[in-house]
């Protein structure tokens, strides 16, 4: 229906809506010669918005990092075969990977569990992997900290309340410096850390956050602020009555994206003027 391709057009990126202008409007056919000639017209819009170039070492990191999460993804997958395989056999472990850690050492402890079974051999060999996967991720670990360690934007970023050598190596890898943002708030857009906005007939109405750019940054940011927001929730700094009055009438995992959104309006503020975290200045300037 009419009405439902003009909204499917107005959620489209301005990229994506010129390049549908060119090729529906002026030219019907898509190849790469009109696909040039459209990148060559979007490049004299006043309005384009371009992506800064990351140098070699930003592009080294963010491997790592990529590296990383896959190991990571491995290792959770490995760690629910093995819950579901005991599972199967009557044997409930807690959720927790160390407590499914320390369970099945001590089932493969125990000579009498399984014995001479076909599938005690597998779970032995299942958990061998889980120890490599373990050392792995541990070694990357200490390289990231050994990077913030020696770069000077990553160390100024360690110094935010929930942003370690991970997210702080993450953060200078995927922004630099911060200067292709104009403001605080633009670099938590381009996380996806704001709220959608649906207007029609005039009337704005706010929905859940976007979900939009980097999402590896994003579940970083998260989840350290999940972590730090105890601590600052109980300090008496300008950013820990913030969050006791939002507390007040939010939900707390509303908070916690809250707080996120505002440790990367922070970060950009370190990034852009080289200066450390205060906690009391940081709801100013984070503004």
């Amino acid at each position: 229906p009419r009405g439902k391709g003009l909204r499917e057009e107005r959620t489209r990126s301005p990229n994506i809506r010129l390049e549908s202008f060119l090729h529906r409007g002026r030219q019907p056919e898509k190849n790469d010669d009109r696909d040039a000639e459209a990148i060559a017209e979007a490049a004299t819009r006043p309005t384009m918005r371009f992506v800064e170039l990351k140098s070699q070492a930003q592009l080294d990191v963010q491997s790592l990092h990529r590296a990383r999460s896959r190991l990571v993804g491995a290792r959770t997958t490995l760690t629910n075969q093995l819950r579901a395989i005991l599972l199967e056999r009557g044997t409930v472990i807690a959720q927790r990977r160390h407590k499914l850690e320390q369970a099945v050492d001590a089932l493969l402890a125990d000579p009498d569990f399984m014995s001479g079974s076909r599938i005690r051999r597998l779970l032995a060999d299942m958990r061998q992997e889980w120890i490599d996967l373990d050392r792995r991720i541990g070694a990357l670990d200490r390289e990231f900290v050994e990077l913030a360690r020696d770069n000077v934007a990553a160390r100024r970023l360690t110094s935010i309340p929930g942003i370690g050598a991970l997210n702080a190596t993450a953060l200078v890898a995927a922004v630099g410096d911060g200067a292709t943002f104009a403001k605080a708030r633009d670099l938590g857009a381009w996380l996806g850390l704001v709220p959608r906005q649906h207007t029609t007939g005039g009337k704005p109405r706010l929905l859940g956050i976007s979900k939009r750019g980097n999402k590896y940054l994003r579940t970083l940011l998260i989840h350290g602020a999940r972590a730090a927001l105890p601590s600052l929730a109980r300090s008496q700094t300008t950013l820990g009555v913030w969050l006791r009055n939002l507390l007040a009438r939010r939900h707390r995992n509303t908070v916690v994206v809250a707080l996120a959104n505002k440790l990367a309006r922070i970060a950009w503020m370190i990034l852009r003027h080289e200066v450390t975290f205060q906690a009391n200045r940081a709801t100013a300037m984070a503004a």
